[in-house]
This record gives structure tokens, C-alpha cells and sequence, in this order.
């Protein structure tokens, strides 16, 4: 089964429109796909029907931002339904307030030198309600400010950076309960993004269990082959089945394309196995 349950489209924050996205991941050799837009399902009927038509399966998706221990965590959201009206209402709150987070975002960077960048940015948003770092970071490398979005967000973007603006998201226990409420199971991404110690981790994991989450992502496009190691290692101490996803953008040097991560190891439960 190769599944990838982790990527965006110009919903959120990629930039490719979800058929196109569909279209990638079948020519990747993607068999079960998700479209995980940040705090956003609309464009999972785009997304569901394309799938259909290329013969893959699809599990409905959404990636949510949350606000735990004073840092940003990702929790994705598979096999949910995109109708769902608490869901709907709890991601409407959740996008609320970007707006005024990019303006702040774009202050800082004209303090460092990099004007318009506000403007800039909206020029690769498609829904300004989803203006992210990421569309930041692509004004970033398009003007020479730097080299690659990952570098944007190293020099500047990401958290503690001199461009950064920290933003109440939803709480973790408000995601676990939109993403169960409407039929789906919650899956933490990227843990190895995250800069919490050993002792936060504990904390993280625990409080995610009890809240009623399952998973994690292991194999990922955000984790180093040695991170796929250690968190194959956590998922099977702490019970967890196991997820895979690529984060999907763009295409380019920076991305991971859709279908091309090596499988999970198979000693560990796959989330999706519940489903098939």
C-alpha cells in the first residue's frame, strides 16, 4: 500500500490545485491518498472526485494547527467528514486571525530589511484567510531574501526567528475532538519538527492519548531517515499506529514528492489499516 497522507493544495498553503495534486500522487504510485489542507476542507470534493476518477482510494483529510505548551503542533485529521458542522465551525476559528498575524509577520520582516512583504506574499495566496509563513517564505526566495523556503524559515520564519509571531491556534483537545466528532481518527504530524524535550514529548503524548488520538506520522517528509528510526521507536512504545505522508507543497527542490517515502517499517500497525 503506498499511502500518502500528509500534502496541501492551493486551499491552504500549496500550489497546485487539489486535481492537480490527485493527478501528481497517481503518477507517484500513490494507491490510498489524503488531502490535508491546513484548517480547511474545502477542497475535499475536488480532492474525493479526482481521486475516484484515477482509480485511487481517498480518505477525506485536514491538517489543524494547535497551540500546546506555547509552541505550534499539527494534528491531521484522516478519514473524517469534511460536512461535519462542529468541524466546519472549530477550522473557521482556527483560520481566524491570520490576517492580522501576517500583517505583525510583515512588519518584522520590513524591520529586517525586507519591505512589501505582506503584499508579496498574498501574491501566492488564493484564500486570504490562509495567508501562512509558507507563502512568506515563497515572497522570501522569489526577491533573493533567501535561498530556499526551508531557509527562510531557519534565518527567519520559524519559531523564535526575528520574523516570527506567535498565534493562539485551537487547543489540542478542541482538535482531537472536531476530528473524532466528524468519523476520523487524529494523527500527530512531524513530531520530529518539534522542539520539546524529552520530558515534553511525555506530556504531548500522553495528554494525546487520553484526549482519544491514536497515531503519529513516522514516515514523513519532515523527518530524516534517522527520525523514522526514533519515531517508529516512540510509536511502538507508546502504542501508536503509524501514519505516512510526504507534506506536499510544491514541486521542487524542497519537496518531497507525492509516493516517493520508503514504507513504514513493518512491525508497526498502519492507521489506515482500520479503513480497508
Amino acid at each position: 500500500m503506498n499511502a500518502d497522507l500528509h500534502c496541501h493544495s492551493t486551499v491552504s498553503d500549496g500550489q497546485l490545485a487539489p486535481a492537480v495534486v490527485a493527478q501528481r500522487a497517481h503518477e507517484g504510485g500513490v494507491t490510498l491518498w489524503s488531502l490535508t489542507d491546513h484548517d480547511e476542507v474545502g477542497g475535499q470534493t475536488q480532492a474525493r472526485e479526482a481521486a475516484a476518477a484515477l482509480g485511487m482510494r481517498y480518505l477525506c483529510g485536514v491538517e489543524i494547527s494547535v497551540t500546546w505548551a506555547s509552541r505550534t503542533v499539527h494534528v491531521v485529521g484522516l478519514n473524517i467528514d469534511p460536512e461535519n458542522e462542529e468541524l466546519v465551525a472549530g477550522l473557521a476559528r482556527t483560520r481566524n486571525g491570520r490576517a492580522a498575524r501576517a500583517e505583525a509577520i510583515a512588519e518584522r520582516l520590513a524591520e529586517l530589511g525586507i519591505p512589501e512583504a505582506y503584499t508579496g506574499a498574498l501574491e501566492y495566496v488564493s484564500n486570504p484567510d490562509l495567508i501562512s509563513r509558507t507563502h512568506f517564505a515563497r515572497f522570501m526566495v522569489e526577491k533573493g531574501y533567501a535561498a530556499s523556503t526551508q531557509d527562510a524559515f531557519t534565518r527567519f520564519l520559524g519559531d523564535g526567528k526575528p520574523g516570527y509571531v506567535p498565534h493562539r491556534w485551537a487547543r489540542l483537545q478542541d482538535a482531537v475532538q472536531w476530528i473524532k466528532g466528524a468519523g476520523g481518527e487524529a494523527v500527530i504530524a512531524h513530531p520530529g519538527r518539534y522542539a520539546y524535550s524529552p520530558l515534553e514529548f511525555g506530556a504531548l503524548f500522553g495528554e494525546f492519548i487520553d484526549l482519544g488520538g491514536k497515531a503519529i506520522e513516522v514516515v514523513t517528509g519532515s523527518h530524516t531517515p534517522d527520525q523514522y528510526a526514533e519515531y517508529a521507536t516512540v510509536a511502538r512504545r507508546y502504542g501508536f499506529e503509524a501514519s505516512r505522508g510526504s507534506d506536499f507543497h510544491a514541486p521542487g527542490p524542497d519537496s518531497v514528492e507525492l509516493g516517493s517515502l520508503p514504507p513504514l517499517p513493518d512491525y508497526l500497525t498502519p492507521v489506515w489499516d482500520r479503513w480497508l
